[in-house]
C-alpha cells in the first residue's frame, strides 16, 4: 500500500512538471505571436502615414500619386497570422514605394517642403523605429521559443504537444541602416 502512495506522488509530481512546462512553453508562444502583432501593427500604421505623403503628392503629380496608390493598393496586408516571409516581402514593397516618393519630392521642391509632407515623414520614420524594435523584441521572444523547444527536459513536453521553432527576421543589408528622408 505505501508502495503505491509514493508511485502516485511521483505520478502526480510528473504530471504537474509535465504541466508547469506546458504553460511555459504556451506563455512563450504567445510572446511570440504577441510581438509579431506588434510588428504587423506597426507596418500598417507606417503604410499608412505613406498614404499621407501620397495625399500630398497628388497636389503636385496626380500620375504619380496614382501609380503609387495602385501600387499600395496592391501591397501585402499583414497580421499576427502573416509569416515571416509575408512580412519580409511587405517590407520590400514599403522599400520601393517610399523609394518613389522621396523621388517625387525631389522633382518637387515645394512638396519636399510642405508641412504636410514633413510631418507625415516625420510619422514614417517614427513607425519605421518602431517596426525595427517589434522586430528585435520578436526575435528576442523567438529565441526564447526555440531554445525551450530544443532544450531537454522541456523539448519532451514540446515535441508531445507540437510547439516547434519559429523563424527569425533576418537582419539585411536595407535594414542596417535608418533610411534618410533628406
Amino acid at each position: 500500500m505505501e508502495v503505491i502512495g509514493i508511485l502516485i506522488i511521483i505520478v502526480a509530481a510528473i504530471a504537474l512538471w509535465g504541466v508547469r512546462i506546458y504553460n511555459e512553453l504556451v506563455g512563450i508562444r504567445e510572446n511570440v505571436f504577441n510581438a509579431k502583432s506588434q510588428i504587423a501593427v506597426q507596418i500598417e500604421s507606417r503604410w499608412d502615414a505613406l498614404k499621407s505623403i501620397i495625399d500630398a503628392t497628388k497636389q503636385y503629380s496626380r500620375h504619380e500619386a496614382e501609380t503609387l496608390e495602385k501600387v499600395t493598393a496592391q501591397r501585402t496586408s499583414v497580421s499576427q497570422a502573416s509569416s515571416v516571409e509575408a512580412m519580409e516581402k511587405s517590407e520590400e514593397q514599403f522599400a520601393g514605394v517610399l523609394s518613389r516618393l522621396i523621388a517625387v519630392a525631389e522633382a518637387y521642391p515645394e512638396l519636399k517642403a510642405s508641412e504636410l509632407y514633413q510631418n507625415a515623414m516625420r510619422s514614417v520614420e517614427e513607425f519605421e523605429n518602431k517596426v525595427r524594435q517589434s522586430r528585435m523584441i520578436y526575435n528576442d521572444s523567438v529565441t526564447k521559443l526555440n531554445r525551450a523547444v530544443q532544450e531537454f527536459p522541456s523539448s519532451v513536453i514540446a515535441g508531445m504537444f507540437n510547439f516547434t521553432k519559429e523563424p527569425y527576421f533576418e537582419e539585411t543589408e536595407e535594414k542596417r541602416e535608418m533610411p534618410s528622408w533628406e
